[in-house]
């Protein structure tokens, strides 16, 4: 089986208008969903949405939650590039061949400040998100959490995400969407949970409590003992971004 490959995407929007985040949302779910019915293969530069494919497929769509910390406004975009290197990420990598003009026109042109692009690695033991949309997975919040690592440590640090971290948070309801090595480098890496607003709280309260700043809940020392364990491998800032999914994109509840 071959590596699933991915696109993480975060879009700032400036001046401050709110409309700009919902204009785009909106512009993009719903010309990714006509090319959900292409047919497979049939990739298309055009001159207003730039590549027309099936095997780039949008995901997760996600307006970030402005009060956790970040420059707002922002969306977040997941692409899954179906077949890997060979499939969509080929495809998206084609649309540079030759610098073509259509290549620079855009629909959207002045609707966004700038974007971010992190090409991700599924990391062994990631859930396919392909395999999540089937089973009819959804969640009505997502943390995206992004960490600087020691050079070389990025797939180290997921093994550890994924067989300490992830049972941790399952126990407060908390669920692994992915967990992604960020190409074209070796000091990052990028996971997704899902989640919801009460588990999320309560996460939190668990975590005050075993700092000792809340009596009222039960403590769960393991929280802490985790990022103990996880500066083991840090190199730098670890942060987390709560994603509230936009209504009709894929891991949106339906």
């Amino acid at each position: 089986m071959r590596r699933g490959v991915y696109l993480l995407e975060e879009v700032e929007f400036h001046p401050m208008n709110s409309r700009r985040p919902l204009e785009y949302l909106k512009w993009l779910t719903d010309y990714k969903r006509e090319d959900d019915r292409r047919a497979a293969g049939a990739a298309e530069l055009t001159a207003g949405m730039s590549i027309r494919s099936r095997e780039i497929d949008l995901v997760g769509a996600f307006y970030a939650v402005g009060i956790t910390g970040h420059p707002q406004f922002k969306v977040v975009t997941l692409w899954d590039c179906h077949g890997g290197w060979d499939g969509g990420w080929r495809q998206m990598l084609e649309i540079y061949d030759d610098v073509q003009r259509n290549l620079f026109l855009s629909d959207i042109d002045d609707l966004r400040f700038g974007a971010y692009s992190r090409p991700l690695g599924a990391a062994p033991g990631s859930p396919a998100v392909a395999d999540l949309l089937a089973d009819g997975y959804a969640a009505p919040l997502y943390v995206f959490e992004s960490a600087r690592v020691r050079p070389g440590a990025v797939l180290d640090y997921l093994a550890a995400v994924r067989e300490e971290r992830a049972p941790l948070l399952a126990d407060h309801g908390h669920r692994l969407v992915g967990a992604y090595e960020v190409q074209f480098c070796d000091a990052e890496a990028v996971v997704l949970w899902g989640t919801d607003i009460d588990a999320h709280l309560a996460l939190q309260r668990a975590r005050d409590a075993a700092l000792g700043l809340d009596d009222e809940v039960a403590p769960d020392h393991r929280l802490i003992s985790w990022r103990k364990r996880a500066r083991e491998f840090l190199d730098g800032p670890w942060r987390e971004t709560l994603l509230s999914p936009y209504p009709g994109s894929k891991l949106a509840p339906r």
